[in-house]
């Protein structure tokens, strides 16, 4: 039986391809496991870095993946580029440990001389007459083309309590190191790489699945543009990471990617859906990833779609709120300020107030009317 994104756990299978499969180095049981996982570890071979890394097994419904293999400890890379060589062993003991072949597969691959040339993939570049859509799968494809991380070893390390602005100077390391990604940092980098598409709203999608008695965790990046809903990210499975801007609803999207896990025998329990995020890649907000949570086991069909259909009117509502403009020296005095509003009764009350508020030239405007005339944005 097939997997999903962040599980690798298959019906039925024998001992030794168990095995391959909880290792998380192959997608399906049908392709060779040392072709993909070597051609993995060529790419990380030939871009020569990595960093101080350690096992993580905590804190993973919080980071928004599953951070284990088929229930195998993924190691996370928290040193930051180059790699060290105690990092870098590291990284090879625990190939060793969780491939079939053991150490062999990494003495092989250190002992070839004819390591093929890793391709890597350019960053998209758009001209003003491509379409939303097609801008937006071509963003896909060059995630896609980065190749999904089937190491064991994750690369970047994502921290989602770090403020946005740090976030896209991760992204920014990703497109120059081309290593391969998991799902969180592909949430990260199409952000990034969506920055400049203003029209094109940007929210976390999170799923919580359950499969023979265990949970897993997969989060993709929602696109919604035109009155159209879509996905961005990366998976083991092709159907559970891009989906085209063409549902009409959030409530079908989320349909879409349950009927997909249903196909892998993996049960829904859970989803979290985050605020928009920021187009202003400078910004020190934090992403807020669990806006709504949504526990699809106790909800039925109707009443899930009822919720997720409420969450795009709050949406819809929040970002349909024009931004106050900017205060100018020609501004009209008394205009547009909460506090001076005539008919407040502690204003009628203060007559010196008033008389204060009529010397007042047009052309004098002070901090008062500055700070309640408009918010400063940081």
């Amino acid at each position: 039986m097939p997997v999903s994104c962040c599980g690798s756990l298959h019906h039925g299978s024998s001992p030794r391809r168990r095995l391959v499969q909880t290792s998380g180095f192959r997608p399906c049981v049908i392709q060779p496991c040392a072709g993909v996982f070597s051609a993995g570890l060529r790419m990380i071979r030939t871009a020569q870095s990595l960093g101080g890394v350690e096992d993580r097994d905590e804190e993973q419904e919080d980071e928004g993946e599953d951070l284990r293999d088929g229930g195998i400890p993924c190691i996370i890379n928290r040193g930051g580029l180059p790699i060290n060589e105690e990092t870098w062993e590291q990284m090879w003991r625990h190939v060793a440990r969780i491939h079939p072949d053991g150490e062999n597969v990494g003495k092989r691959i250190w002992a070839s001389n004819d390591l093929p040339k890793i391709p890597v993939p350019s960053v998209p570049t758009f001209q003003p007459n491509i379409s939303i859509p097609q801008r937006l799968e071509a963003i896909q494809k060059y995630i896609r083309d980065l190749q999904y991380n089937h190491t064991g070893t994750q690369f970047f390390e994502i921290k989602k309590s770090r403020p946005l602005t740090a976030l896209m100077d991760i992204a920014k390391e990703m497109t120059r190191e081309s290593l391969p990604i998991k799902c969180l940092e592909a949430v990260i980098l199409a952000i990034y790489l969506t920055n400049g598409l203003p029209s094109v709203e940007r929210f976390p999608l999170s799923f919580k699945t359950r499969f023979s008695g265990s949970h897993f965790r997969h989060i993709v990046l929602g696109v919604h543009s035109g009155g159209r809903f879509g996905a961005l990210g990366i998976s083991r499975r092709q159907d559970l990471m891009y989906k085209p801007l063409e549902y009409k609803t959030l409530a079908d999207l989320v349909q879409d990617f349950q009927v997909a896990y249903q196909g892998y025998w993996h049960t829904l329990c859970k989803v979290k859906i985050g605020h928009y995020v920021s187009h202003d890649p400078h910004s020190v907000e934090q992403i807020e990833w669990k806006h709504s949570v949504l526990d699809v086991d106790k909800l039925s069909k109707e009443e899930l779609k009822k919720e997720l259909d409420r969450y795009t009117r709050d949406m819809r509502l929040k970002i349909g709120k024009a931004a106050p403009s900017s205060p100018t020296k020609d501004r009209k005095k008394d205009v547009g300020s909460p506090l001076r509003n005539p008919a407040s009764p502690m204003r009628k009350n203060s007559q010196s107030d008033r008389r204060s508020s009529m010397e007042r030239k047009p052309s004098q405007s002070g901090p008062a009317a500055d700070v309640n005339g408009y918010q400063i944005r940081v």
